[in-house]
């Protein structure tokens, strides 16, 4: 298994609260990639919301066997935390995710 870090991209159509903004960091705070090595030294951020905009991306540290798999779960762990945070697939629809990563021993 290999470390991946993911990026979802995706939109806030309505905008989001900061009430909403904490929750959904907390939901997703088991996968901050400022747990691996790439994520502590590269500062990234688990939540990156656009100020001026309703943009935003997650970077999740996802295990996985291949980066297909990664990206797979990496969407369904940002779309369960956005549910679970009173976000539907249309009120935060997402982009494709993307390895933006890979922490491991070579």
């Amino acid at each position: 298994m290999t470390t991946y870090v993911i990026t979802v991209p995706g939109t806030f159509v309505q905008g989001i609260s900061d009430t909403q903004r904490l929750e959904l960091e907390q939901k997703l705070r088991p996968q901050d990639p400022k747990n691996t090595d790439l994520g502590e030294s590269e500062e990234l951020s688990l939540l990156t919301h656009q100020d001026d905009g309703n943009a935003f991306s997650v970077r999740l540290e996802v295990e996985a066997s291949g980066h297909a798999e990664a990206e797979t779960e990496a969407v369904r762990l940002v779309t369960t935390a956005l549910r679970d945070s009173g976000f539907t697939e249309q009120d935060a629809p997402l982009g494709p995710a993307a390895v933006t990563g890979i922490d491991r021993e070579f």
